[in-house]
């Protein structure tokens, strides 16, 4: 399986295409008159098939020329997926021209063979034409293989592999007037039949070449998936960290572009922007077997089997995009308790706020039956800057604070104290400096209990913030 190409600007490959489909018309014209001049005087029924063989070649090679030019244009509204199938449709129809060209040749060839004698004259001029033709084929195989293996052109490629069977099949022509002359020379009579044969052999190789042709342009035409391409994706994609499953794979090829739609599994507590990063990877994965492929990846939540009642809780919050926090759990006599922070936007009104909080509290206990009852505690979401006034220096007040902190063994150090004065109001923030082991249960009783004896000693305080640090970070 061909990947996709290497990543070209789009006006050189079109230029690119354009010129080596173009080029070859003028040769095949030429080769396939004088195939029909030297095929009808001689009589030679190798060279009539290989005339109708070129002249079928060259009508596919225009079919090609315009496919390619059409091949290239970009989506629009009304095919959003490009018209790479163009070029795929084109190798369709050579398929079936060269399906023609053997109905003829074996058609008369069975005639010459069985119910009617043609005397043929193998000349010199019939060798030339054939050597001619083998020549012009080779240097048109080779500059329509070099450009549809660059841009992984199937049109392009169509043609490359008539023009290089056609070598063949004109070198078996050429051999089988040979035959027929030596035939002559030697008064051997079976050797008249040698030409018959030719054409029966050429026959079959445009058989082989149009079998070729049909399995892969009929498999892109149908939206096959390329062979073993489903897998490697699949493999690469499963390595990708945060991903649950793979669950579907989709690929599809239309002319030298893959389309990759892919279904993917996850936590359904991840974030908007986590579930993005894992999408993005899983993106490069892909790009990774199919370089130049367009990648649409899905994602579907899922729940853990490993999920606690704390996860299931978070989970029904966040499908409903609400932001709970403090979530605490009691078990009494059997029975759970459920107490949780909600934030919610602060220009709600309280009705408003107390309707989204029941709806959720019905969808919690829906999804969670073991729970008894639910109290939740409404918080306002800032929705605008506040206005701060001035940064206090108060020293009196920051000695008072590192005294209450003093009463806490777990607190090392106090430091980085903040006053500051908001709407009228006494903003206090600081650094503590903590064990590196501490439980971090036990830093937010800490923090807690800490912020309670701050408020005690000065009600004046509207709000403190407390922010523990690792003592490994704060060597003073």
């Amino acid at each position: 399986m061909a990947q996709a190409p290497a990543v070209y600007s789009s006006g050189s490959m079109r230029a690119e295409k354009r010129a080596v489909a173009g080029s070859s018309d003028l040769p095949a014209i030429a080769k396939t008159s004088l195939k029909k001049v030297v095929g009808f005087t001689t009589r030679r029924l190798g060279i009539l098939s290989e005339a109708a063989h070129s002249a079928l070649d060259l009508i596919a090679a225009t079919i090609t020329f315009f496919s390619v030019r059409v091949s290239d244009k970009p989506a629009d509204a009304d095919h959003q997926y490009g018209h790479g199938k163009v070029e795929n449709f084109s190798a369709f129809l050579e398929t079936g021209l060269l399906l023609l060209t053997c109905i003829w040749i074996v058609y008369e060839a069975v005639i010459r063979l069985f119910f009617r004698r043609v005397e043929i004259e193998p000349s010199i001029a019939a060798f030339s034409v054939l050597f001619f033709s083998m020549g012009v084929d080779f240097w048109r195989s080779r500059a329509l293989g070099r450009i549809a293996a660059k841009y992984d052109s199937q049109a392009l490629e169509a043609d490359a592999l008539h023009f290089s069977t056609d070598i063949w099949s004109s070198g078996v022509v050429a051999f089988g007037l040979l035959l027929v002359r030596l035939g002559r020379k030697f008064g051997v009579e079976w050797l008249r039949d040698a030409d018959p044969i030719a054409a029966l052999f050429v026959a079959g190789v445009v058989v082989y070449v149009s079998w070729r042709l049909a399995r892969r342009t009929i498999d892109a035409l149908l939206d096959a998936a390329p062979a073993g391409v489903r897998s490697k994706i699949i493999s690469a994609v499963s390595r990708v960290d945060g991903l649950l499953e793979v669950d579907r794979v989709r690929i599809r090829r239309a002319g030298n572009r893959y389309f990759a739609d892919l279904s993917i599994g996850l936590s359904r507590n991840v974030t908007f922007q986590r579930s993005e990063q894992v999408a993005d990877a899983v993106t490069d994965a892909v790009h990774n077997v199919l370089p130049d492929a367009d990648v649409v990846v899905h994602s579907v939540p899922r729940a853990l089997n490993t999920e606690n009642i704390f996860d299931r809780v978070r989970a029904v919050a966040t499908r409903n995009n609400f932001n709970v926090h403090d979530v605490s759990v009691q078990n009494l006599r059997g029975h759970l308790h459920v107490e949780q922070h909600l934030e919610l936007d602060e220009r709600l009104s309280l009705k408003e706020a107390h309707d989204r909080v029941t709806l959720l509290e019905s969808e919690i206990r829906h999804d969670v039956p073991e729970i008894s009852s639910i109290l939740t505690h409404i918080e306002s979401e800032p929705a605008t800057i506040e206005p701060g006034d001035e940064m206090v220096r108060d020293a009196r007040l920051e000695k008072r604070l590192k005294v209450i902190a003093g009463e806490f063994p777990e607190i090392l150090d106090m430091h980085d104290i903040q006053i500051k004065r908001v709407r009228g109001r006494l903003y206090v923030s600081c650094h503590c400096t903590m064990s590196d082991d501490l439980p971090l249960t036990r830093v937010h009783d800490i923090s807690t209990q800490l912020e309670i004896r701050f408020k005690q000693e000065a009600p004046e305080l509207f709000r403190v913030l407390i922010h523990p640090e690792p003592r490994t970070d704060n060597r003073r």
